[in-house]
C-alpha cells in the first residue's frame, strides 16, 4: 500500500450558481443605489459645466426619483407577468447603456432626459430581483440569509456613493460617475447568465394607463414645487392645475382598473397609512439633505468634491454596519421603537444641521447632525418595513412592500423639490424643514401606531 500523501489540488473551487447570482443580483442593486447617492457630490461640477441653475440640478436628481418611485408601483407585476429574470436582465442591460449615454450627455436636458430612462430601468431592478431570491432560496432561514447579503451589499452602496462620487469627480469630473456603473452592469450580467434563476411566466395584467397617470402626477407635482422654488409662479400655478387634474384622471382610472395601481385595502388600515407617511419622510430627509448639503459644503466651507465625500461619511457609515443591529432590536422588542427612535434623531439631526448652517459652525457640528440623521435612518428604515408588512391585511406583504419602495422614492422626489425650493429662502430653512416633516410623521407614527385590534390580538405584528 502506498503511502504518498494525497496531491493537494491547486485548482480554484468554482463559486455555486445559485451563490453566483446571488452576488449579481446584489450587484445589480448596489448600481441601483448607487445612482442615487454618487450624484450629490457631483453638482457643483455639473452646474459649472453645463450651467445649470438649482432648478436645473433639482430635476437631473429628481427625473431618476421620479420614474423610479411610480414605476415601482406596478414593476413586480410586470416581473410576475413576463419572469423576473428577464425583467432584472432586461434592466440591467438598460440601466448600463443609459449610463454610457449619460456620460456624453451634452447638455441639461439630455442628461434629465436619460436620468428618466435610468429611473425606469431601475424600477424594473428592484422588485424582480426580490422574485428570483426568492425563487432561488425556497426556504425562510435560507432566504433570510440571503436577503441579508443582498441587504449589506446595497448599505455598502450608500456608504460609498458620496466618497466614490467625490473621488471620481475630483479624478475625472461628472461624467465619469455615471461611467462607472458600466463595468458593474456588464458583471452583473455575466453573473446572472445561465438557467439557474429562470423564472416562470405569470398570468398578472399590468394597468398600463393608471401607471402612466401615476407617473405623471408626481411629475407635475413636483414640477410645480420646483417652479415655486424658482419663484416662477405661473408656472407654478399651469403645473399645479395640470397636477390635480392628473390626479382625477387616476382616481378614475383607478376605480374602473381590474387591476388597479393602488391596493386600496392597504390605505383603509390607519397603522399602514402612518408607516408609508414615515417610509416618505425619512426618503424626503435622507435624499433633500444629500442634494442641499454638497451645496452647503462647497460655497460655505470651501470643499472640494473628495472633501465633500469624506464629509457625508458620519451619514453613509451608520447604513453599513447598523442595519443588523436594527435587525435584532426589531425581533426582541417589536418595530414601533426602533421607528420612534429613528424619527426622532432624523428631527434631533435637522435641528442640528440647521442651527450650524445658520450660525456657520464648524463641521464638527455639521458632522454631528450628519451622525443623528445616519443613525435614524438605519434605525427607522429597516423597522418599517417589519412595522408596514406586520400592519397589512393578510395576504398583502408583497403588495404593501411594494407600495412602500414606492413611497419612499416619491419621498425622495419631494425631498429635493422642496428642500431644493427652500434653499432659495436659505439653506438652514430647508434643513430645519426636513426636521418638521420628520417631526410631523413621529408625532401620527406614535398616535396610531398602537392603535388597533390587530395589534392587540397580535402581539408579534405590534408596530
Amino acid at each position: 500500500m502506498s503511502l504518498a500523501p494525497t496531491p493537494i489540488s491547486t485548482a480554484p473551487r468554482r463559486i455555486p450558481a445559485r451563490t453566483r447570482c446571488l452576488i449579481g443580483i446584489s450587484l445589480g442593486y448596489f448600481m441601483v443605489l448607487l445612482d442615487m447617492t454618487v450624484l450629490s457630490v457631483a453638482e457643483p461640477d455639473l452646474a459649472s459645466s453645463l450651467h445649470t441653475s438649482v432648478a436645473g440640478l433639482q430635476w437631473a436628481t429628481t427625473g431618476y426619483t421620479v420614474a423610479f418611485a411610480a414605476l415601482l408601483l406596478s414593476a413586480g407585476a410586470v416581473a410576475d407577468r413576463y419572469g423576473a429574470h428577464r425583467v432584472l436582465r432586461s434592466g440591467i442591460t438598460a440601466f448600463t447603456l443609459v449610463s454610457l449615454l449619460s456620460a456624453a450627455a451634452p447638455d441639461l436636458k439630455s442628461l434629465v432626459a436619460l436620468r428618466v430612462v435610468l429611473g425606469m430601468a431601475a424600477a424594473a431592478c428592484v422588485p424582480a430581483s426580490l422574485a428570483v431570491i426568492a425563487r432561488l432560496y425556497p426556504q425562510p432561514a435560507e432566504r433570510a440569509r440571503a436577503l441579508s447579503v443582498w441587504a449589506a451589499i446595497s448599505g455598502a452602496a450608500v456608504a460609498a456613493g458620496p466618497i466614490a462620487g467625490g473621488a471620481l469627480v475630483d479624478a475625472a469630473g461628472w461624467r465619469s460617475i455615471f461611467l462607472v456603473n458600466v463595468p458593474i452592469g456588464l458583471a452583473v450580467l455575466a453573473l446572472t447568465a445561465g438557467r439557474t434563476m429562470v423564472c416562470p411566466r405569470g398570468e398578472s395584467r399590468v394597468s398600463w394607463l393608471s401607471q402612466l397617470a401615476a407617473a405623471v402626477v408626481l411629475a407635475l407635482f413636483t414640477d410645480a414645487v420646483v417652479a415655486a422654488g424658482a419663484r416662477g409662479w405661473i408656472h407654478t400655478l399651469y403645473s399645479s392645475a395640470a397636477a390635480a387634474l392628473s390626479v382625477i384622471v387616476f382616481v378614475a382610472l383607478e376605480r374602473r382598473s381590474p387591476v388597479p395601481v393602488l391596493n386600496r385595502a392597504l390605505l383603509r388600515e390607519d397603522r399602514v397609512r402612518a408607516g408609508l407617511l414615515a417610509g416618505a419622510v425619512v426618503n424626503f430627509a435622507l435624499t433633500g439633505g444629500l442634494f442641499v448639503l454638497p451645496l452647503v459644503l462647497r460655497q460655505r466651507y470651501g470643499f472640494g468634491p473628495l472633501e465633500t465625500g469624506l464629509a457625508f461619511l458620519p451619514l453613509t457609515l451608520p447604513f453599513a454596519v447598523n442595519p443588523p443591529f436594527t435587525g435584532r432590536m426589531v425581533a426582541r422588542v417589536g418595530p414601533r421603537r426602533p421607528v420612534l427612535g429613528g424619527l426622532a434623531l432624523l428631527v434631533a439631526g435637522g435641528v442640528v444641521l440647521g442651527a450650524a448652517v445658520h450660525a456657520a459652525g464648524g463641521y464638527p457640528f455639521i458632522a454631528a447632525g450628519l451622525l443623528m440623521t445616519g443613525l435614524g435612518v438605519s434605525y427607522a428604515l429597516p423597522a418599517l418595513v417589519a412595522a408596514v408588512v406586520g400592519a397589512a391585511p393578510e395576504g398583502t406583504a408583497g403588495s404593501v412592500g411594494g407600495l412602500l419602495n414606492a413611497v419612499r422614492q416619491a419621498g425622495a422626489t419631494l425631498g429635493v423639490a422642496v428642500m431644493g425650493a427652500v434653499i432659495t429662502y436659505g439653506a438652514d430653512r430647508a434643513l430645519l424643514a426636513s426636521a418638521a416633516a420628520c417631526a410631523i410623521a413621529l408625532v401620527v407614527f406614535a398616535r396610531t401606531g398602537g392603535r388597533g385590534t390587530r395589534g392587540r390580538q397580535d402581539p408579534d405584528k405590534r408596530l
